[in-house]
């Protein structure tokens, strides 16, 4: 870790600032992570982030682990020219130097399958990023209500 960026992150949590996850490679960080409450376990649940590479070289997220659920994934929606909405896999996701990828309700998103336990209002979950290079970004994930739009509810 850089030594300036440990600084901004011991000082932001001394100060109360807001502060972000960060790989270890401190290349990668996570914003705004959240998911909606889920009504039971029958239906796969969603979580949505910002994931940004603040680093020189492109990352590559490669898959997501999660007590919450068996079989986390990627997921995208798509439309097609007829207006029919489908869901699938996306694979792995390069994130070029200096950009981000949103996941976000109606496009990418972490699909949340096999859900082992209920998703509740006001807990938190942790779901790990996994990366190409070997390296794991671990982020605690806020449940919102089942009707949140965004990270602010």
């Amino acid at each position: 870790m850089k030594s300036s960026s440990a600084i901004g992150i011991v000082f932001s949590i001394l100060v109360g600032l807001p502060t972000a996850s960060i790989a270890g490679s401190e290349d990668v960080v996570v914003e705004d992570a959240w998911a909606r409450a889920s009504i039971g376990t029958n239906r796969p649940g969603a979580a949505y982030m910002t994931v940004r590479n603040t680093g020189p070289d492109p990352v590559t997220l490669v898959g997501l682990e999660t007590p919450l659920a068996m079989m986390p994934d990627i997921h995208e929606t798509t439309t097609d020219a007829n207006g029919v909405s489908s869901m699938g896999p996306v694979g792995e996701i390069t994130i070029p130097a200096g950009e981000s990828v949103s996941l976000e309700p109606g496009g990418m998103h972490a699909m949340l399958m096999r859900l082992q336990t209920k998703m509740v209002e006001g807990e938190t979950f942790p779901l790990t990023l996994r990366f190409a290079d070997g390296g794991m970004l671990t982020v605690d994930v806020p449940i919102l209500g089942i009707a949140a739009r965004g990270p602010e509810g």
